[in-house]
């Protein structure tokens, strides 16, 4: 069996063998603790880790085929992966030292690091360079204050990617222990969905972090933020496909079964005219990822290239903005096709329509990709924001 199909049958493994913990997890509104002992135990928290690092080393195609099947399972366990793998892991791979990909990297693929990724403030999100988050130079280590918001995994990480702004206001990343004295960390569990997946935030006071923990170089953290967010968005896309096919699956068994007025709800016109359309956003955010994919790869051939970057940005944008909004109505309709059964955490369609809501908020809002996407068809010159 060639490397890429043992790659998903692992994945598929995983998924069937967490759904029925995350379902309980799920009626019971509390973290799921067996995603990241499950996702060990398949050896799949290091999908796109290089071989050399202790990982999968799954290109960028196998890489994304994954992310579809678990996004099936919802955006919460999705979620988790997009952080660990996506943001922290491939930013590392990108920009970090033999020594960081050795002392982090490497035990990360197999699941005894895990990632956050901290870049969101309460008072910076779309607009990241707004952040209040310091640091300053200390002897050999720098001093981090700030605090960081709506953050998975950041009760459980073991470490984290944190940005922070020097008083000049350049931005730097920095990979952080997340036992570092400090911290003090909080849960948040007043979500509207993904009650599987932790989310926190986590205030830095005087968090003192050695020298050789800086990623990249100092000031260059808005450009790694941004390499980042090419991933991080690709992953919300696939995980968005995954979703409505899943949400098809449903619809399609549930209407088939159920009979109304004498005959399988499959048989009603209106409810094909549902399960037409999440079959059109289906095969059409399948193919919005492929195309983005294809744009991702030639990035990663060359990697200096700024106009294959800004193209793969550009792809990536467009078809995260297209199918987040694809899987919120696909998991709509799934909801009316089941009707009062829809209208329940019972049945994976209504988990699905509250999770989705956020793929149209993180990892750029729907609103700035449009404005995103908007200038790279007028010109730079047409920025709406810089």
């Amino acid at each position: 069996m060639q490397a890429h199909e043992q790659i998903l049958k692992d994945v598929n493994a995983f998924c069937e063998k967490l759904r029925p913990t995350e379902d309980v997890c799920y009626l019971e509104h509390r973290y799921n603790d067996q995603i990241i002992p499950l996702a060990s135990e398949f050896d799949i928290l290091g999908l796109p880790v290089p071989e050399e690092f202790g990982g999968r080393g799954a290109s960028n195609r196998t890489y994304v085929r994954a992310i579809e099947r678990i996004g099936m399972e919802g955006s919460g366990v999705r979620s988790v992966f997009s952080v660990h793998s996506s943001l922290a892991q491939k930013t590392l791979v990108r920009f970090g030292t033999d020594a960081q990909k050795e002392k982090y990297l490497r035990p990360s693929a197999k699941g005894k690091v895990i990632f956050a990724f901290a870049l969101t403030e309460p008072d910076a999100g779309s607009n990241p360079q707004e952040m209040k988050t310091t640091f300053k130079e200390d002897g050999g280590s720098y001093l981090l204050n700030g605090t960081k918001y709506l953050i998975t995994n950041a009760g459980i990480a073991d470490a984290a990617i944190v940005f922070a702004k020097a008083a000049g206001g350049a931005m730097s990343a920095f990979l952080v222990d997340m036992k570092t004295e400090g911290i003090e960390k909080e849960d948040l569990v007043s979500k509207m969905g993904t009650p599987t997946t932790n989310t926190g935030m986590f205030e830095l006071a005087s968090c003192r972090i050695p020298k050789e923990n800086l990623v990249g170089k100092e000031g260059a953290g808005w450009e790694i933020a941004k390499q980042a967010l090419v991933d991080g968005r690709m992953s919300v896309a696939a995980g968005c496909v995954g979703s409505i096919r899943d949400c098809l699956a449903e619809a399609v068994a549930y209407s088939k079964e159920r009979t109304q007025y004498g005959k399988p709800i499959a048989k009603h016109q209106l409810i094909q005219e549902h399960i037409a359309a999440i079959k059109l956003h289906l095969d059409s955010s399948k193919m919005m990822v492929r195309r983005a994919t294809v744009f991702r790869e030639k990035w990663d051939q060359s990697p200096s290239d700024r106009e294959l970057l800004s193209k793969a940005d550009l792809a990536v944008a467009e078809a995260k903005l297209f199918c987040a909004n694809a899987a919120c109505d696909a998991a709509d309709r799934a909801v009316q096709v089941l009707g009062g059964r829809g209208w329940s955490y019972l049945y994976r369609p209504g988990r699905h329509l509250v999770d989705n809501r956020v793929c149209r908020i993180y990892e750029g809002a729907d609103e700035i990709l449009k404005l995103k996407i908007a200038s790279g068809v007028l010109g730079e010159s047409y920025r709406a924001f810089s």
